[in-house]
């Protein structure tokens, strides 16, 4: 895909790109695939997932408690526990306010590390890396900001969002569509939103602005951007993924160069090579 090759206009020392179609096949990719990247709040993600296979495996339940005194795993996935962003210090009580919080995913690593016996880290290992072939991607320390990996390693977990094997579809389903509908919030980076929507550990497009997508982004799409300069999305009204990956932190030179190329990407996937 011509569109991906944008990444080498951008003031990065390193960046990978990768489109990956609902039907699990590579539609393009750029730059160093298998090159390792800090991926900041995209781990968030890949933790969340974890998290749901340990639903589905009768770990733990998504309405249990768990976290600030009234939430649940269910808030600390959807940023509604009122714990602080950093801090273990409670904002506001659980449901009524959308406090994106790594101290809440740190919480909820601690919560399934204790219901099944597995340090966390070992646990997504268990769960996710290992059964995707995701053999270049670790969890270095929090499950919201600590995971490490590749681009080839990240189009796997892109293709499982589009087509789960290792989580019931319909677990899928309601984890990329909104909790916790209407709340306001702050999304990093790009100040107040509302709503600021999210799911179970990946937020959503709706109608947000500004935005890290593309103008042309459908209100569907779902995905994560972290502070390292990465971010992954999914846009279901395309059927198809893309996973950018730089080791410059997140700043203005991102602010304006994503959502170009993510327009780039969808007008290229909207035309006759792709359709």
């Amino acid at each position: 895909m011509d569109s991906l090759r944008a990444v080498d206009t951008w003031p990065v020392p390193t960046a990978a790109a990768a489109v990956v179609k609902a039907d699990g096949s590579l539609a393009g990719s750029h730059g160093p695939l298998g090159h390792r990247f800090a991926l900041a709040s995209v781990t968030k993600p890949l933790a969340a997932y974890a998290a749901l296979v340990a639903y589905e495996e009768g770990a733990v339940e998504l309405d249990e408690p768990a976290g600030p005194e009234g939430a649940t795993v269910r808030h600390l996935l959807a940023h509604t526990s009122g714990l602080a962003f950093d801090e273990h210090r409670v904002m506001a009580p659980p449901g009524t306010r959308r406090l994106y919080s790594n101290a809440g995913f740190e919480v909820l690593g601690d919560h399934i590390a204790k219901a099944t016996g597995i340090p966390f880290a070992e646990y997504v290992h268990q769960a996710v890396f290992e059964p995707l072939g995701m053999a270049s991607t670790t969890l270095e320390g929090s499950p919201a900001k600590d995971g490490v990996s590749t681009v080839s390693d990240l189009v796997r977990f892109a293709a499982e969002l589009q087509a789960p094997r290792l989580l019931d579809p319909r677990t899928v389903a309601e984890a990329t569509a909104v909790v916790h509908p209407g709340l306001k919030g702050v999304l990093p980076g790009y100040g107040h939103q509302s709503p600021n929507d999210f799911g179970l550990g990946v937020e959503i497009r709706g109608t947000k602005s500004p935005h890290w997508t593309g103008a042309s982004s459908s209100p569907g799409t779902f995905g994560h951007f972290g502070q390292a300069g990465t971010f992954l999305w999914v846009d279901p009204a395309v059927r198809a993924a893309c996973v950018v990956l730089t080791d410059r932190a997140f700043g203005p030179w991102a602010v304006e160069a994503w959502p170009a190329f993510t327009d780039g990407v969808l007008a290229e996937l909207s035309g006759p090579l792709y359709r």
